[in-house]
C-alpha cells in the first residue's frame, strides 16, 4: 500500500477534477505483478494501468488500492468490474470513495465473492489525496495556506523589501505547489506591490509522465484597480481570473482576451469568500493555494476556509516589518487556531512546517 501511495501522489498535477490514485496488483503468490496510477483526467484509472501490467498474473491475486474501486461508467469504465473480469479474489483499499456517484466498488465486489478489506494506511491516502476529497465531502475546493517568513515571523523588513527571505530552494519547492495545485490565489494588495507572475516553474516531466498543468491564477481585486494593462498575471503562460466586486468599475478587464472577471458579493472585509469558493468549486477547481498578504490569509481563516497551512521559515531575524497574519477572528488564546504538524523538512538552509487544523474548520454536508 505505501507504494499505492507513492504512485497515486504522481498523478498530483495532473488528475483533477479526478482524484489521485494508486494501485498495486500482487499475484496469487504474493509477489508484484503490476502497478500503475491515475495520470490524467479522462485516462485509464491506476487498476486499469496495473491490471494491464500484471496480465494473467492477476488472476487469484490481490489489488491494493489507495481509494475504494469506482463502481460506475464516466469517460471511463467501473474499475470494480475490471478487477472482476481480470479474476482479482482479493482488494484491499485505504479509504472509501465519498462520491455517490462512484461510491459501491466495494458492495459490487463481495458481493461477487471477492475479499475487501478497507482502511490500510487510510490518513496517509487521506492526506496524499485531500484536494479532492475536501471538495467531495464540503463542497468547495481544499485551500492551502502558503507563507515565506524569518524565525521572528516577519514577511518583509520594515522598509517593505522581502526578497529574497527564503531560498532558492524553498522557492523551487514553492513552484512544485503550484504545478500540483488547480488555481494560485493572492490579494490586491500582493498584486500591487509585487507584480506576481504565479505560473508554474518546473524542470521537464518524465517520459512516460504528463507534463502538469498550468494552475489558475486568480487576483481578488475588489476594487479593480490591482490588475492594470502590462500585469505579469494577463500575459499567455496561464490562465487569469480576476475577482471583483459586484459595483467595481472594471471596464478595463471586460472581455479582455487573457483574464476572465468574475464578480462577487462584497463583505464588511472584502469579497464574500464564500461565494468565491462555490463559483470555484462550480468550474471543477479541486484544490487552491493561498499565497496572499496577511490580511488575506486572515479573511480566510476567519471564514474557515484553511485546510493546510505550509510555511518556509528562513533563520534569519528582522525585529519589525509585516508580520504572517492579521486578523483571523482570533482576539483571546482561547480562540487560537490549533494545528498539528503533518511534515516537518530542511529545504536548503530553510525548515518547511507543514501543519492541518486540528479539527476541522467547517462541517461536512
Amino acid at each position: 500500500m505505501r507504494r499505492a501511495l507513492e504512485l497515486a501522489a504522481r498523478g498530483l498535477g495532473t488528475t483533477s477534477p479526478n482524484p489521485v490514485v494508486g494501485c498495486v496488483v500482487l499475484d496469487a503468490h504474493g509477489e508484484q505483478a503490476g502497478e500503475g496510477w491515475h495520470r490524467r483526467a479522462g485516462g485509464p484509472h491506476a487498476e486499469i494501468h496495473a491490471l494491464r501490467e500484471a496480465g494473467d498474473r492477476a488472476r487469484g491475486g490481490t489489488a491494493l488500492v489507495t481509494l475504494e474501486p469506482c463502481n460506475h461508467t464516466g469517460r471511463t469504465g467501473p474499475c470494480a468490474q475490471a478487477l472482476l473480469d481480470a479474476g482479482i479474489s482479493r482488494v484491499v483499499y485505504a479509504v472509501a470513495d465519498p462520491d455517490p456517484q462512484a461510491e459501491g466498488g466495494a458492495a459490487t465486489l463481495r458481493g461477487a465473492g471477492v475479499e475487501t478489506v478497507q482502511g490500510l494506511l487510510a490518513a496517509e491516502a487521506e492526506q496524499v489525496n485531500a484536494a479532492w476529497l475536501t471538495s467531495v465531502r464540503r463542497g468547495r475546493p481544499h485551500v492551502t495556506w502558503k507563507y515565506a517568513a524569518t524565525l521572528d515571523g516577519r514577511t518583509a523588513a520594515a522598509d517593505g523589501t522581502s526578497r529574497w527571505i527564503t531560498s532558492a530552494e524553498s522557492r523551487a519547492d514553492v513552484h512544485r505547489l503550484r504545478a500540483e495545485a488547480d488555481a494560485v490565489l493572492v490579494g490586491a494588495g500582493t498584486a500591487r506591490a509585487d507584480d506576481p507572475h504565479l505560473a508554474a516553474r518546473l524542470p521537464a516531466p518524465a517520459p512516460d509522465a504528463p507534463a502538469p498543468v498550468q494552475p489558475l491564477r486568480i487576483v481578488l481585486d475588489s476594487d479593480a484597480t490591482a490588475v492594470r494593462p502590462g500585469a505579469r498575471v494577463l500575459d499567455e503562460a496561464a490562465p487569469t481570473l480576476v475577482a471583483v466586486a459586484e459595483d467595481a468599475d472594471a471596464g478595463h478587464l471586460e472581455g479582455h482576451p487573457r483574464a476572465e472577471l468574475l464578480r462577487l458579493p462584497r463583505t464588511d472585509g472584502g469579497l464574500d469568500l464564500t461565494a468565491l469558493l462555490a463559483a470555484l468549486h462550480a468550474r471543477s477547481v479541486r484544490s487552491v493555494l493561498l499565497e496572499g498578504g496577511a490580511r488575506l490569509a486572515g479573511a480566510f481563516v476567519a471564514a474557515g476556509a484553511v485546510d493546510r497551512v505550509v510555511g518556509y521559515l528562513a533563520p534569519a531575524l528582522l525585529g519589525a516589518g509585516p508580520q504572517v497574519l492579521s486578523g483571523g477572528g482570533i482576539s483571546t488564546i482561547a480562540d487560537a487556531l490549533r494545528l498539528d504538524i503533518t511534515d516537518a523538512r530542511r529545504i536548503g538552509p530553510d525548515l518547511r512546517i507543514t501543519a492541518a487544523p486540528a479539527t476541522p474548520l467547517t462541517k461536512e454536508h
